[in-house]
């Protein structure tokens, strides 16, 4: 279920990843495409938002099994994520309605009312996530 409007976004950013989660699974039990597809986008812009570049690695260093403090093993791989604070997921968010807005209008000048109807529902389900 979507989250009620009458009730403020969570202030922290883990609450309101939560939050995003759980009603994409509750918008999938529903089969609400639009909700659907609107937090599965919001979910991933955040975590590619979380994630860190790799380190490059440059041909000039040799890889060696007996290098002082390499780590092997699992979670070697692992890297730590950036931690986003709520006003950068709540700008997130807005991306995604302004982008979905702009795709809207654009949808309606060539005459694609669905397309843009379809976008504009998408919006007003991340616009929830911010009011608060």
């Amino acid at each position: 279920m979507t989250r009620n409007p009458d009730k403020p976004a969570p202030e922290d950013a883990k609450a309101l990843r939560s939050l995003l989660r759980a009603d994409l699974v509750a918008a999938m039990k529903a089969r609400r495409t639009e909700a659907v597809t609107a937090l599965r986008t919001a979910i991933g812009a955040i975590d590619n938002a979380e994630a860190v570049e790799a380190p490059t690695r440059s041909a000039s260093h040799a890889v060696s099994d007996h290098v002082a403090g390499a780590r092997t093993g699992v979670g070697s791989t692992e890297a730590e994520r950036r931690v986003l604070s709520v006003d950068d997921v709540r700008a997130l968010l807005q991306s995604q309605i302004d982008d979905r807005a702009g795709e809207a209008d654009r949808y309606d000048t060539y005459g694609q009312r669905d397309a843009a109807l379809r976008l504009r529902r998408e919006a007003d389900v991340l616009s929830r996530y911010l009011s608060g």
